[in-house]
């Protein structure tokens, strides 16, 4: 038997059901995988709500670990037995066991376990194609990360400073100033308590940043392009707070001829050779210590609903895991 979260419908936590689904024998190009670890990720929310929709019956979830159990014919990429991560989807990984292109795996050195690997996959291949691609984060950089205590964030602005940057992070509270700190962050600022786009510019002497990293939406959407300085770029990859609203683009021209990109992790490593690349450099900064996972929790798969609604009000900080 095989059970996983499914939802019929739309809607709130509650629609997440722990059901039984049986699984099919991999087809050409495909492997059978058994997870040991899930990763959470506020995109699941975005499905589960139907911002992003899915066919419907759907299994939600785009990142997981575990043990090759079967391939399909022609399969190259991995073998039987061997332990194996992915991110970006398809979606389908809130289950024990599924059925993925082999395309989509990358193989785990042995210093990275099943629960690290669901844990930074997702979080921390964005944050690679977010300060190695989108915008190459360069010594002498200053930045604004929103969300800096969010699974994204801690990874990514530890990654930043050991780039030489110098970060400046906002969080939603004040519990979450010091968390935020310790991850890279040289200056942390309170939604809500401080005036982000005054104290950015006071902080780079009226310049303001070539960049802002902007997953929060709705809520940041103005204050972040007051925040950026003239050609400035904005990168918006979120919508935890809600869509950002309609816009004229002679806004951007109006804030200092500036650029927009709402990048996509799948975008970015649609090419294998991206996405083992991107991999690579992940567990090379892992490795060296340059980023450190901050786990908030585990749940079991089953009370994937509990974890949807801790993350949809704001209880968690870095990443969860759910266990099959």
């Amino acid at each position: 038997m095989n059970f996983a979260i499914r939802f019929h419908s739309t809607g709130g936590p509650e629609v997440l059901r722990w059901e039984e689904v049986p699984v099919a024998a991999p087809q050409p190009g495909e492997v059978l995988i058994r997870h040991g670890a899930v990763g959470l990720n506020f995109i699941d929310v975005y499905h589960r709500r139907g911002l992003y929709p899915l066919p419907l019956p759907a299994v939600p979830g785009l990142e997981g670990a575990g043990v090759v159990e079967e391939v399909g014919e022609g399969v190259e990429e991995v073998q039987p037995g061997q332990r194996v991560a992915y991110a970006g989807g398809p979606p389908g990984a809130y289950t024990q066991r599924r059925v993925i292109p082999a395309h989509r795996l990358v193989p785990l050195p042995d210093f990275v376990d099943d629960l690290t690997a669901a844990a930074v996959m997702v979080k921390g291949l964005t944050a690679w194609f977010l300060l190695r691609r989108t915008y190459p984060v360069k010594p002498g950089d200053t930045i604004v990360f929103h969300a800096a205590a969010g699974g994204v964030g801690l990874l990514a602005c530890q990654w930043a400073a050991s780039l030489g940057a110098t970060v400046i992070g906002t969080v939603g509270s004040e519990a979450k100033v010091e968390l935020a700190r310790r991850h890279g962050c040289q200056h942390v600022l309170v939604l809500g308590r401080d005036d982000v786009p005054r104290r950015v510019k006071e902080l780079t002497q009226g310049r303001g940043v070539p960049v802002v990293y902007d997953s929060v939406g709705r809520a940041t959407w103005e204050d972040s392009l007051e925040c950026l300085a003239p050609l400035g770029l904005m990168v918006s990859f979120g919508n935890a707070s809600g869509p950002v609203p309609a816009f004229s683009p002679l806004v951007l021209a109006e804030k200092g001829s500036l650029f927009l990109t709402r990048p996509t992790l799948m975008t970015y490593t649609a090419q294998r050779a991206d996405l083992l690349a991107g991999a690579h450099e992940l567990f090379a900064a892992l490795e060296a210590g340059h980023v450190r996972l901050h786990l908030h929790r585990t749940y079991p798969l089953r009370d994937a609903a509990a974890a949807h609604r801790d993350l949809e009000e704001r209880r968690t900080v870095g990443s969860s895991v759910l266990l099959p």
